[in-house]
């Protein structure tokens, strides 16, 4: 694939801009299927353990699937992951990415209706905090990116991230598992499925290549094997993730870490590693560390201002 110049939805091709609405509906989906799913968590977890939703109480597999708003909250995320995975086939990385965060308006909203409460000041000003930080990163590097053909030692540089991370965390998780602030285990998915999206991108934009020369593998097609182990050691990692997530927290709160974080990972892996920000210049860096900032602190700010809804 050819490199593609900085790009704004202003200049993308036909083929590109098919993937904003594939983004926007993905989106709707993700917010309706985080809302159902938290709803299904805080049911099982009400009926077993008499309302008590923390780490050593969590609801089993088993149980969750015979909740009926829990298994269609897990299929409409299923279609909002191969709507992205189609976004992502056709448009870049750092357009689709951010269109990620209206999930985050759709479900204050649901949530707010499902509890019959308003939206009070304090989730308003976080949501507004986390969309317009997101928004501010990632508008300012798809104005000073470039998307580049991925080496092979970048891919590995990725995957050695990955592994880093997954280490850590493992770690981190045995030694202050009963210690983790409620925020924790979101961030920590969202960080993770910011890799899947880097890696989702990486494979797809390979996969044609192997098409147009053929199905010609090279003899490095091992890399691109463990790209896609990664991916799916990522994607169950981060999914349980967000299931201990739906027991400690509310679904916007779950949303603002897959929306928020997921992009911000994935553009800065981007620039850090992939080298996409070669060409930027020192003030775009600037930006991307203060909006970063102002995003994340939003997380954490809904994370602390917001009263979990009941299961009821």
């Amino acid at each position: 694939m050819t490199s593609v110049g900085a790009l704004s939805l202003f200049s993308l091709t036909p083929l590109q801009a098919i993937g904003v609405p594939l983004a926007v509906v993905g989106s709707a989906f993700l917010a309706l299927g985080t809302q159902l799913q938290n709803r299904g968590v805080r049911l099982v977890a009400r009926d077993l353990h008499a309302g008590t939703a923390d780490y050593a109480t969590r609801p089993s597999l088993r149980s969750l699937i015979r909740q009926s708003s829990w298994l269609l909250g897990t299929l409409l995320l299923a279609l909002a992951v191969l709507l992205q995975l189609g976004s992502l086939a056709v448009a870049p990385l750092t357009v689709v990415q951010p269109i990620g965060a209206v999930a985050l308006v759709f479900t204050a909203v649901l949530h707010a209706r499902h509890s019959r409460t308003r939206m009070n000041g304090h989730t308003l000003r976080a949501v507004a905090i986390c969309v317009g930080g997101i928004g501010v990163f990632v508008g300012v590097a798809t104005t000073t990116t470039t998307s580049t053909i991925v080496t092979d030692r970048q891919l590995a540089s990725v995957l050695v991230l990955l592994v880093l991370i997954l280490i850590g965390l493992g770690v981190t998780a045995v030694a202050f598992r009963r210690r983790i602030a409620v925020s924790v285990p979101i961030v920590v998915a969202g960080v993770l499925f910011g890799f899947v999206a880097t890696l989702a991108k990486i494979l797809l934009d390979r996969a044609e290549l192997v098409v147009a020369g053929g199905f010609d593998w090279s003899e490095r097609g091992w890399l691109t094997g463990a790209a896609l182990a990664g991916l799916i050691l990522a994607t169950g990692f981060g999914s349980y993730l967000v299931q201990v997530a739906h027991s400690t927290g509310p679904p916007d709160l779950v949303v603002a870490g897959l929306t928020v974080i997921d992009p911000l990972v994935g553009v800065t892996i981007g620039i850090m590693v992939l080298g996409e920000a070669t060409s930027a210049p020192p003030w775009a860096l600037i930006v991307f560390i203060v909006a970063g900032a102002v995003a994340a602190l939003g997380v954490v700010d809904l994370a602390r201002r917001h009263v979990p809804a009941s299961a009821a």
